[in-house]
């Protein structure tokens, strides 16, 4: 189980090209991408982003990507001729026009804008990606590593508060019964009480005991809260994107606490709801962290 935080850098040199990666993330419902990479080289983008696609599943990641270029790299200077001839012709023009000594030479010519350009030798896109792809790999790693850790925390914490969960279900669950046994004398008592000690009809007791069973039955609410607790447990042991899952289970472990808290008429089983109620809201709070 991971994280959705991770943090991951990188810095190596290969193939003449000093790369700098790095890869941050922070929660989000889905898959969100934003990167800052080394102009002339935006044609990584979505290389990168759909590389990342395949190890991420979730999370608002921003990458870093810094390419320079540290070996010589061939180039050529090109001449525009038909500018060079525009500017000699001018140039002569203006020395014989105003009596000037001509000086003109190549290298004052070639201080003029546009007369040479310099062109890098075209770079393959395929053969700079192949040698950025490791560093790329290597960073997700390191990304990837560190929303591991942060999600074996989680994990710890959340199978901590499960565990209370089901300590509180078992608690319940021999509670429950008492209720009604305890429901059952206070009614005779009630019933002695405002007509005094005459004969009732042991029948009609337990009807009245029954009825007030049914109503405050919570045995299908704790059997469905230890089924979600397990499917809880499975799922966390399981790769991939889980959280929105997770977040899914959480609902309905809240739904069942709510369930039995609205038919609770005792009050120790109304302290074990609540404080039930309150590990299943810290659950949801790690929950929305989990990938």
């Amino acid at each position: 189980m991971r994280s959705m935080t991770g943090y991951g850098r990188i810095q190596q040199t290969v193939n003449g090209m000093d790369i700098t990666i790095e890869i941050k993330s922070v929660n989000h419902r889905y898959y969100e991408f934003t990167s800052r990479i080394t102009r002339g080289y935006g044609f990584l983008e979505e290389k990168i982003k759909s590389y990342l696609q395949t190890r991420i599943c979730r999370g608002k990641v921003d990458v870093y990507v810094e390419v320079q270029q540290i070996d010589e790299v061939c180039a050529e200077v090109a001449i525009n001729h038909s500018l060079a001839q525009g500017y000699v012709n001018a140039l002569r023009e203006l020395a014989q026009r105003y009596d000037v000594w001509d000086d003109l030479s190549a290298s004052l010519l070639a201080r003029y804008p546009d007369i040479l350009t310099v062109h890098k030798a075209q770079e393959s896109e395929d053969k700079i990606w192949e040698t950025v792809r490791p560093v790329l790999r290597e960073a997700t790693d390191r990304f990837v590593a560190m929303r591991e850790a942060e999600g074996a925390r989680l994990t710890s914490d959340i199978e901590s508060r499960m565990k209370t969960i089901l300590t509180n279900v078992g608690k319940i669950e021999e509670r429950s019964p008492r209720t009604v046994e305890e429901y059952k004398n206070r009614l005779v008592a009630r019933i002695n009480e405002l007509i005094g000690q005459v004969q009732i009809d042991p029948q009609r007791i337990l009807t009245e005991a029954a009825i007030f069973a049914d109503r405050i039955a919570v045995a299908e609410e704790t059997v469905r809260l230890r089924s979600h607790i397990a499917e809880m447990a499975e799922m966390m042991e399981s790769n991939g994107g889980i959280g929105r899952k997770l977040d899914f289970i959480v609902q309905e472990l809240n739904r069942e606490a709510n369930t039995i808290g609205s038919k609770a008429q005792d009050a120790e089983i109304a302290h074990l709801v609540i404080e039930m109620k309150g590990e299943i809201e810290k659950i949801r709070e790690q929950v929305q962290n989990i990938e």
